[in-house]
């Protein structure tokens, strides 16, 4: 097969490494950091260090047409990114995004249901330099893949990315709420705090519950039967009332972890927060159910980024106003 990883920021660079495939191309618009890897090879530390030769192009090198694009942008640029990437994909091809959130919809009006695959990713990762990214949790590598539409190449598919780490195969709806109750809570804190995530559950445990339970009532009420993540089921992890006490246990691994929003925002870019807890909040309007300290921290990560509301733990206090 031909493939490519098309946004081979932290996230896409440390998967292209575990996947390990020579007909892997990484595609960044980042020009020092291909020219990093083409010249030293694509180096990922922390939980794992390994380094990878590949091949690194910017998208205006990308040729001919490819069987996967594994996406990895941020989601503000899935909608420029499809309609780039659209002719590059085979008419059988299929469109894998590792991307956070519930994106899948947006991608399908551009290639077609039946196309359009998602996996989630149990690790951090973040750029140190060009050509290098360290991981930053120590979860082990977890992947967990599903399709949007008829899945007709999800045989193909599993076997490539297990290459990675330990991969299961399920319903994308449950894989997705899975994930998102996990990152509407603790990315969207730490991008107001600009704290851990591990710090988060342990200080702020209350109200990282309370952001995580309105994501479990959205998906219950969006049809999830359970919510799968790294061999858990989040609704009877979260949903019990132990679920204040296991927030720690649950997060130790996840100890030098900061959201990639809180990363954007210190950087002067725009961030993911309403792809992410705006995608839940969205879901939940959808399906009738009331997601307030979800919508308030959203209006409050945009606070942050228009510099009306300082990166602190304090700052979370205002949720609760």
């Amino acid at each position: 097969m031909r493939i490519c990883i098309y946004g081979a920021g932290a996230m896409g660079t440390s998967l292209g490494v575990l996947l390990d495939e020579m007909s892997l191309d990484f595609v960044t618009h980042n020009a020092a950091h291909a020219a990093a890897m083409n010249r030293d090879g694509a180096i990922v530390e922390g939980a794992v260090t390994k380094c990878a030769k590949v091949r690194a192009k910017l998208p205006s090198q990308m040729q001919g047409t490819y069987d996967v694009i594994i996406l990895a942008v941020k989601q503000r640029e899935n909608r420029a990114a499809s309609l780039f990437l659209k002719p590059f994909l085979k008419e059988d091809g299929a469109l894998v995004t590792v991307q956070n959130g519930l994106p899948e919809e947006g991608l399908a009006e551009v290639f077609g249901a039946d196309r359009v695959y998602g996996c989630a990713l149990s690790w951090s990762a973040e750029n140190i330099r060009p050509g290098v990214v360290r991981v930053t949790s120590e979860t082990g590598f977890h992947l967990a893949l599903g399709a949007y539409g008829n899945g007709s190449r999800l045989d193909d598919l599993a076997p490539f990315f297990a290459h990675a780490g330990t991969l299961t195969v399920g319903d994308l709806k449950e894989i997705r709420f899975a994930k998102l109750a996990v990152n509407a809570s603790f990315s969207t804190l730490s991008a107001i705090s600009g704290l851990t995530f591990h710090s988060l559950a342990k200080k702020y445990g209350a109200l990282s519950l309370a952001l995580i339970r309105e994501v479990l009532a959205v998906a219950k009420a969006s049809g999830c039967r359970q919510l799968p993540l790294n061999g858990h089921d989040l609704m009877k992890v979260f949903g019990g009332k132990f679920a204040r006490l296991l927030l720690p246990v649950a997060m130790k691994n996840y100890k030098e972890t900061r959201s990639g929003m809180l990363r954007d925002i210190l950087s002067g870019k725009r961030c993911d927060v309403d792809f992410v807890a705006g995608a839940a909040v969205q879901a939940g309007m959808r399906c009738g159910v009331p997601t307030p300290i979800l919508e308030r921290a959203v209006s409050l990560v945009h606070d942050v980024e228009n510099g009306i509301a300082e990166i602190a733990p304090e700052t979370l206090r205002l949720l609760s106003e």
